[in-house]
Order: C-alpha cells, then structure tokens, then sequence
C-alpha cells in the first residue's frame, strides 16, 4: 500500500471522499472534487464528499475522463483508492454515452455498439411505450414527440444518452454585441464568458445546444445567456423567476446588443408582447386558473418558432416547466444558476431536460481575478431566553424551525451588526413576515416583499443603489436576478429550513465587484442548539462548496449582545 500522510484526502470503499481542511493542498483538493464528487458534510476539520452516478455523469459530459479522475485522487490521497471506487468511476463515466440519441435519415433512434445492451434497452419497461421499431441489432427507433421521457427513462435505468439528435433551427434573428455599451463604455465578453459560450454552442455542433452554465451571481450569468444569443443567431425565449428579473435582462440585451425596443418583448401580467425575444416568468407560465384547469400561457413556449430558450436560475424551475420542456427537445436549451443543487432532488431532470453541465468555474478563482468581490462569511451564534427556551422545548416539531427562526433577541444582534457597518450599505433579509415587519419598524427601514408594487420595488432598488437609503429589509423576493452593485453586507435572519440553492443566492446580492474594492460580510444569525442551526449547517455546505471560510461567532461572547440577557447553555 502506497501511503502520503500529507496528503489531504482519503477516498473510502462507500464512495466517500473524506477532505482534511487542515493540510497544505486542501484548497486544491477541493477544487478538483467539485468537478465530480457531491458535499455532503462541512464541520470544521474534515468535510465529506460522496461520487454519484450524476456527478460523475455531469463530469463526463463537461470532458473528464475516469482516467483524468483517477489520476487526481491518486494524487492527491493518503492512501491507495480502493478497487471498488476505481470501478465504481470508470463503470459510470463509461455508461455516459454508451448510448446516443441521433438521427438518421426521417428516424429518430438510440444507438450503440453494445448490442446486448439495445436487447436490454428494448426489453425495458420503462422505455417500452416509446418505441417504434428497431433497424439492426444497434438501433432502437424512437418516437422523436417523446424525446424528452426517452432520456428520463435511460436516466431512470443507469444509462444517460448523449443527445445528438440536433436541434431545429428557429426563426432567423440578426444581432451581433456592441463593442461600446449604450453609455459609451467599452463592452466585451471576459474570457470564463466567452468559454462558457463556446463550451455550450459548441460552434452550432449537435454536441452543443442544450446543457448548463453554472457561474457565482454577480459573474454575468446573463452576459452569458446574450452572448449564446449572438452565437445561435435565432429568436429567444428567456425564462426568469420573477418581472424585475424580465426587467434587467430586457435592459441589457438593450444595453448590450444590437437589437431594438422593437424586437425584445416583456410577457408578464402587466405586458404581454411577443417579439423576437420574448422574455417572461416561470410563474406566468405556470399560472391557472384553478387546479383543474390547463395553463393557458403554456404555448409561448411551444407555438412560436424560438431557436434558443434560455432558462435563468434553473434550479428554481418548477415541475410544470419540466413537462413541457419534455415536449420541446427540439429546441436548443441553456440553463444558466449558480448552484446544481435542487432542494426537490430532481438534479437529474436538469441533466435530461435542459441538459449537462456543460461549463462551470470555481467562485473563488473569479475573486481571485477581480471578478467578483471578496466575500466573508460570518454564523452569529445566539440562545433563546429562558421562556422562549421551555416554549420551543413545547413546540411541534413541525414548528420548530419558525420559533427559533424568529428569536426575538435577533434584533439585538441585527442592531449591533448595523452599528459596526454604519458606513455600509446594508441587505437584511429573512423568510418570515412579522420578523420582518417588526425589523423594518424598529430599525426605521424600508420593507421589500413579494407584495411590494413593481414599481415601488424598482424605486426602492434605485434609492438603495445611489445610497439614498443605507438599509433595506427584504424578503425572500431578493433571492432571486437583483441587481445591487454596492451591497456590501447581508444579514440573514430566517430563511427556507436548510436550503442551499437560497445561500447561494443571498451570498450572490454581495458579490458584484464594489468601485471601492472592498470585501463584502455575509452574516447568519442563529439560533443555539435548535432547528435553526441544524439548518445553518446545511447552508453552510454551499459555502464551503466554494472554499469560503466560515467563521463561527458567540454573539455573547464578542459583546454582540449582553452577556446577562443570555441563557444558559
């Protein structure tokens, strides 16, 4: 056996990978197992990572190879990788593609040089109502209106097809990017941009066209999205979770491209033009008017003739989006998100309906570059008082999480932190109403929810971005595509139980690059030794994803609040 104490990793016979924080290639190693392990674990010295077919799928699909893989875990473990896991890798990466979905000739078909396995496939419940026929011992025929469930059901049974069926071409649409934004700055794509355009275009190549770009908030996600739009040249579909977000995406392909007021349309309840880009909402798409009826506004994404839908935060996307995203395969789709992460577990219906990852870059290696700001991330660690203590100990577990979500003693806190950024532009933000409410009274705030008028809501974005106002309370609505450039402090004080896709979104409102160039604080305020925490530590696995350092504050302790207010623990 080979052994490299110093070493940081220790790769285990259950597909675990076990990474040592402390040693002096630990960064690295976190690097290089983000490209094909999952997080599972963060505590303080040692955080576990599992392989999973997906992951290792998504890694294939992104160009990796199981000998590229094994290579680096060799290298960088203490210890030799069992056989097992060596099996386990290269017994995944080769089920990537071993079938393809293509053409040929007026046929749609699955194919593969394993002929045993077209006897398995055609055998295969799960796959049965969608076949045709079959041409050979290697083709299966397809029916080409179910190619979306054909690729569910390979995912269903272990074998991920390589779609390279192509796509239809969609409506001609001439525009090329500006080389000087309407202000008359200087405008280009960054180079991680230009690669991520390339990686999923893949120059018009039937490899190309569907598949997921996964970039920090603030690292221009939707550059990206206009720069595929050049690239494709046809008429756009864009999807985005809520109308300041159609918005902002309608400002900068203005501001961006080439194309005129004329040609880009806002769908949403207040405006319904389609244009040769149309840019809309999933809750417009997924709206009806009762349980029973159909969604009315579904055919904006299946009667006109688009060549590119572009999916903005896909891991929000709802599930009445995948259903008719099963239908429209045709069509080139690009995902765009900071995290894979799905808190509904349906990461593998991204993998099959949108497509594969296609490109991705560690968050700190833009902050390295400038890119995006240098963020620090603080967890303010507070105990209920002595009756708030025996009300949770009475609470439902169901409950559980709101009464210690809503400690009343998070005021203080939230005092005290505003008053050590006095000079700072400040995001409060939280999941429940009345904490809100009463934050927003007591601290004499502006309070943003998901009933805040739109108009109201921009205004409130603009006097927040020219510092006319230096705090602001918000609610979960400021998840989600908002533009805050001079944010430079978030404090959360509630959010959706352990949710790490709204980590990575709140963490994201800070990260644009401050003029300044100062850092960015994102701090947590928690509550001791109660759901809350068994929750903050969930969200802090998407910190840690991306190399953050998480630091662990006593409120009591550095005088955050007073040390006679607190309980015993």
């Amino acid at each position: 056996m080979t052994v490299q104490l110093e070493n940081p990793i220790i790769v285990q016979s259950d597909r675990t990978i076990l990474l040592e924080v402390a040693r002096p290639r630990a960064r690295e190693a976190r690097d290089v197992l983000a490209a094909f392990a999952e997080l599972e674990k963060s505590p303080e010295h040692i955080h576990s990572y599992r392989l999973t077919p997906l992951s290792l799928w998504n890694a294939a699909a992104a160009g990796l190879t199981a000998q590229t893989i094994l290579r680096q875990l060799t290298d960088l473990s203490k210890y030799d990788i069992p056989p097992m896991v060596v099996t386990t890798i290269n017994d995944a990466m080769n089920r990537y593609g071993r079938v393809k979905l293509l053409r040929d000739g007026d046929n749609m078909v699955l194919r593969s040089a394993d002929s045993p396995l077209i006897v398995e496939l055609r055998r295969n419940k799960k796959l049965e109502p969608y076949i045709l026929g079959a041409m050979g011992d290697d083709t299966i025929i397809i029916d080409p209106a179910r190619r979306g469930l054909v690729k569910q059901a390979l995912i269903g049974v272990g074998y991920p097809a390589e779609d390279l069926a192509g796509y239809s071409d969609g409506t001609a649409l001439a525009l090329a990017m500006r080389d000087q934004a309407v202000d008359g700055r200087g405008f280009a794509l960054r180079q991680y941009q230009s690669d991520a355009v390339s990686a999923f275009y893949a120059n018009g190549a039937v490899a190309g066209g569907s598949g997921v770009v996964v970039l920090p908030c603030g690292a221009g996600k939707t550059i990206v999205g206009i720069g595929t739009m050049a690239a494709v040249g046809r008429a756009t579909l864009i999807l985005t979770p809520n109308t300041v977000a159609v918005r902002q995406w309608i400002s900068e392909i203005l501001d961006k491209t080439t194309l005129t007021p004329e040609q880009v349309g806002e769908y949403t309840g207040e405006r319904k033009d389609i244009r040769p880009v149309t840019v809309t909402t999933y809750q417009m798409l997924t709206y009806r008017p009762s349980e029973s009826s159909d969604f009315p506004h579904f055919s904006l994404m299946t009667a006109h003739d688009w060549g590119l839908i572009v999916y903005d935060e896909v891991h929000l996307l709802p599930a009445p989006i995948f259903r008719v995203t099963a239908e429209i395969q045709a069509r080139r789709r690009l995902g765009l998100t900071a995290t894979l992460v799905r808190e509904d577990g349906r990461e593998s219906d991204v993998f099959s309906l949108i497509g594969p990852k296609k490109f991705d870059v560690p968050w700190r290696e833009l902050e390295k570059q400038g890119w995006i700001a240098t963020a620090e991330c603080h967890e303010v660690r507070l105990s209920l008082n002595d009756a708030d203590r025996m009300a949770y100990a009475l609470t439902e577990d169901r409950e559980k999480y709101r009464a210690a979500a809503e400690n009343a003693r998070k005021i203080e806190i939230v005092r005290a932190l505003i008053e050590r950024h006095a000079t700072d532009q400040i995001l409060i933000i939280g999941q429940y109403l009345d904490q809100l409410k009463q934050l927003a009274q007591l601290l004499e705030a502006p309070l943003l929810t998901g009933k805040t008028p739109n108009a109201q809501r921009q205004k409130l974005y603009d006097d927040f971005r020219h510092g006319t106002i230096k705090r602001l309370v918000v609610s979960k609505v400021a998840n989600f595509a908002i533009d805050l450039p001079d944010a430079n402090v978030a404090i959360q004080v509630s959010g959706t139980f352990g949710s790490r896709q709204e980590e990575a979104q709140r963490l994201g409102r800070l990260l644009r690059p401050k003029s300044d160039g100062s850092i960015a604080y994102f701090y947590t305020v928690v509550t001791r030794d109660t759901r809350d925490q068994d929750f903050a530590a969930n969200r802090q696995l998407f910190l840690t994803e991306q190399g953050y350092k998480y630091i662990i504050e006593d409120a009591e302790a550095v005088g955050l609040i007073a040390q006679d207010a607190a309980a015993p623990h």
